[in-house]
């Protein structure tokens, strides 16, 4: 498990963001926190419990603020919140940039940037963005399908035809996202999987090799991400294991990263046809989630029909 990484360079490219001071160097200064900070405070001269990891962002109410400081207060303050630990500032809405602010920054050699956002809007897309680019993430061994909208993830052991699976059901309509090595990540409360970026969209079929989904099914064949709901685990038949036929079973749970996802476990034996039996699973799972158990059903009607039985041997 480990922690991702993101730079003030990647900010610079996802948002489109203006540089106005800091070198090529600059921008290879980390982000730690998902979160901005709105420095009114510091900038009226309170230090106390501020948070100089954030990035900082100016909007309107800074700079109209900034206007009734002294500027001989203003260099000691802009300082002090352009600190070594703060990863960059961003101006909102193309503000023009205060002169104390631009000179601390030059020699500081600290990154500033402008957006023609508004600043609720650019404080929304900055934290939105780091959830996901500093999530906690880890690697896991399996397949991650888009089927039927809902992100599957396929796991079990090598050679179960994880990957035959996941070919079936691109030819069924459903998307790849990655094959063998998933990446995934903790977003707030939810997981995220990914391929890493040597694999994207691609399927390693045994006796075929390596294939580009993309171009040989199409862009609609491979999606970039999607989030995990839903977990199916391949395991080899056992014949001297009972497997559930009928009945209520318990209800089990793939847990990774702090996060629980339903689990089905499906014995892999010659003559099942595995990709079917995914695409019912994950039918089954939806119905579940609105409130409709075929095997609750089947259990009550097992019951009423016992105890209509029963009421008729009491009549008799």
């Amino acid at each position: 498990m480990e922690r991702k990484t993101c730079t003030v360079r990647d900010m610079k490219e996802h948002f489109n963001l203006k540089q106005i001071t800091g070198d090529d160097h600059s921008l290879e200064r980390t982000l730690t926190i998902p979160n901005v900070s709105r420095p009114g405070l510091e900038l009226a001269g309170f230090k106390d419990h501020a948070e100089p990891k954030r990035v900082v962002l100016i909007g309107n109410k800074e700079s109209a603020y900034l206007k009734t400081i002294e500027e001989k207060d203003l260099e000691s303050r802009f300082d002090f919140i352009l600190s070594e630990e703060t990863p960059m500032a961003i101006i909102s809405r193309d503000i023009e940039i205060h002169p104390i602010l631009l000179k601390v920054a030059k020699q500081k050699n600290f990154p500033v940037f402008s957006s023609n956002l508004k600043t609720s809007e650019l404080m929304v897309d900055i934290v939105t963005y780091l959830d996901e680019a500093l999530a906690l993430s880890t690697s896991v061994h399996g397949v991650l399908m888009n089927v039927f909208g809902n992100g599957v993830l396929i796991t079990g052991e090598s050679g179960m035809g994880k990957s035959e699976v996941a070919l079936e059901l691109i030819l069924m309509g459903h998307s790849l996202i990655a094959d063998d090595r998933v990446v995934v990540s903790r977003v707030k409360e939810t997981l995220v999987g990914e391929a890493p970026d040597l694999i994207k969209a691609m399927l390693e079929i045994r006796g075929i090799g390596i294939i580009d989904v993309t171009q040989m099914f199409g862009v609609r064949s491979f999606l970039e991400k999607e989030e995990i709901r839903f977990v199916i685990e391949f395991e080899k038949w056992d014949n001297n294991k009972e497997y559930l036929r009928a009945g209520v079973e318990e209800a089990i749970f793939y847990e990774t990263l702090g996060v629980s996802i339903p689990k089905v476990v499906f014995p892999v034996k010659e003559g099942r046809n595995l990709a079917v039996l995914v695409e019912s699973g994950v039918r089954d799972f939806m119905l579940k989630e609105r409130g409709i158990n075929a095997s609750k059903l089947f259990d009550k009607r097992v019951m009423d029909h016992i105890r209509a039985k029963n009421k008729e041997q009491n009549n008799d």
